[in-house]
């Protein structure tokens, strides 16, 4: 009997920017996208939530960033861990993952947290959790949100195993970004590893696969397209669109995802499309 193989494409970065936010929506209406994950604290982050109305059946979820731009919390503390003195986060994933074993930060990270589930918690229903450039993978910040996970009723939670694999371009091996994406791989790949034993605790579900991390700035057609004989029972794909073309390399994650030769490849690879909802069903 032959597994069942089942893939969601998932655009981080929902609310980041209105191009971003333009390529979500046409990627779902009339392209490959299944599902999104909206940022709380992004610029674009009303215009995201006012094109809900129209995106009835995409998967939602919360895509946690203590990365890039500011707090939502009003009143600032001077001496934080997390960000400066404007309310601007300041720290990188290593900083992070360093910062992560002091309890003082965690519970700083924990009220950051909850104000960004909360927030859009208020705008719409979600069905999955996940964090900008994967921080909820740093194995005490994945038991914190999946502690956050369990008590705000979100069922599935992001991990992040990837098999490697080859697209016969030899420009993405000679760029500077590969040895960091396979650098990438190794860390988040342990960390998965570590981080699935926690989930029975909480009562959550993840996919067992994951592609975007490999080639992570290089999620175009033909590297989905030979993502693709990855793709097992439950598997997440993620992309970065953009529909403005300023924006090369994300501008060509939005082509793939609206790609003909891609849904040829997923039809004859007898992939079904799903979303995280579809994903609970199937439990």
């Amino acid at each position: 009997m032959s597994i069942k193989k089942q893939l969601i494409i998932n655009a981080d970065d929902f609310g980041i920017s209105e191009p971003v936010n333009e390529a979500v929506f046409r990627s779902y209406k009339d392209g490959l996208l299944t599902s999104t994950s909206l940022m709380a604290n992004a610029p674009a982050f009303e215009n995201a939530v006012s094109l809900l109305k129209d995106l009835e059946g995409l998967s939602i979820g919360v895509h946690l960033n203590v990365i890039e731009f500011s707090t939502l919390k009003k009143n600032l503390k001077p001496d934080s861990l997390l960000y400066d003195r404007n309310g601007r986060y300041n720290n990188g994933f290593i900083q992070l993952l360093i910062k992560s074993f002091d309890k003082n930060f965690l519970k700083e990270l924990e009220e950051d947290f909850r104000i960004q589930i909360e927030s859009i918690l208020e705008k719409t229903e979600v069905d999955h959790i996940d964090s900008h450039v994967h921080v909820h993978a740093i194995p005490e910040i994945f038991k914190l949100t999946s502690k956050l996970a369990q008590e705000y009723n979100i069922k599935n939670i992001r991990t992040q195993f990837e098999y490697p694999y080859l697209v016969p371009d030899i420009k993405k091996y000679l760029s500077v970004k590969y040895p960091v994406n396979w650098v990438k791989l190794i860390l988040l790949n342990s960390f998965t590893v570590a981080n699935k034993r926690y989930l029975k605790n909480f009562d959550l579900i993840t996919c067992e696969n994951f592609i975007g991390v490999n080639y992570t700035g290089y999620m175009d057609e033909d590297t989905l397209f030979y993502a693709m004989k990855n793709v097992t029972r439950r598997t997440e794909a993620i992309i970065h669109p953009s529909a403005g073309k300023e924006d090369f390399l994300h501008y060509s994650e939005f082509c793939a995802v609206m790609s003909e030769k891609l849904r040829q490849k997923i039809n004859q690879s007898n992939i079904e499309l799903i979303n995280f909802s579809d994903l609970l069903k199937n439990i």
